[in-house]
């Protein structure tokens, strides 16, 4: 076979536009409901940001914030002092230095670094309703061996008992409507159902 400067140029194209491909969907996040986003992520903290800072971890370029960590819901026994993202289409680079609190998800690295991307359970403290703030108080933990799946269209059904239908999409026309805010999936008797909860002693 001949290899000709076209049908090098061809390969190359072939490959480019295979790599974005793949980091297109290395980077696409699927609707999460509040209570998945805290069961999946290895660190769960209430934290004000004090910093933002461009720095270098390995051969990568990060962007670091610095933290204050107000209180830790899920995670290590140390305290977060600073978070990192990536300064891409993935990171998270919108969070606010004024003194906003946030409610932060990610994952905890080998080196005890814990790090976010945009696919991440990110909001400020004050836009959670009460129940928000008691699930990430510990009530969302008692579903987190349930199953949580977004209904997309008309019929939805459930393929276990140990399966929550999220109707958020189909019933209010957004994923932030009134299971995401105010509805939790438990598990009883080895079955999973929504429950309603209250505003019983959120965190201020």
């Amino acid at each position: 076979m001949t290899w000709t400067a076209s049908s090098c140029f061809a390969t190359l194209a072939i490959l480019f536009l295979w790599r974005v491909e793949e980091i297109a969907e290395a980077c696409r996040c699927y609707s999460m409901h509040p209570q998945k986003g805290f069961c999946i992520s290895d660190v769960v903290i209430r934290a004000k940001l004090l910093g933002v800072q461009e720095v270098v971890v390995g051969n990568n370029i990060r962007i670091k914030y610095d933290v204050e960590q107000i209180k830790m819901f899920k995670g290590p026994s140390q305290d977060i002092d600073a978070i990192y993202t990536v300064p891409d289409s993935c990171g998270v680079t919108d969070l606010k230095t004024d003194g906003t609190q946030y409610i932060i998800t990610g994952r905890l690295e080998a080196d005890g670094t814990m790090h976010i991307t945009l696919c991440d359970f990110l909001k400020p403290w004050e836009a959670l309703s009460a129940t928000q703030r008691n699930g990430v108080n510990g009530r969302y933990a008692v579903g987190c061996d349930c199953k949580i799946t977004l209904c997309t269209s008309i019929p939805c059904s459930i393929s276990s008992p140990e399966e929550c239908m999220w109707t958020d999409l189909i019933i209010d026309n957004t994923i932030d409507g009134e299971q995401a805010k105010h509805s939790a999936c438990v598990k009883w008797n080895d079955s999973c159902f929504w429950i309603r909860m209250g505003a019983a002693h959120p965190d201020p």
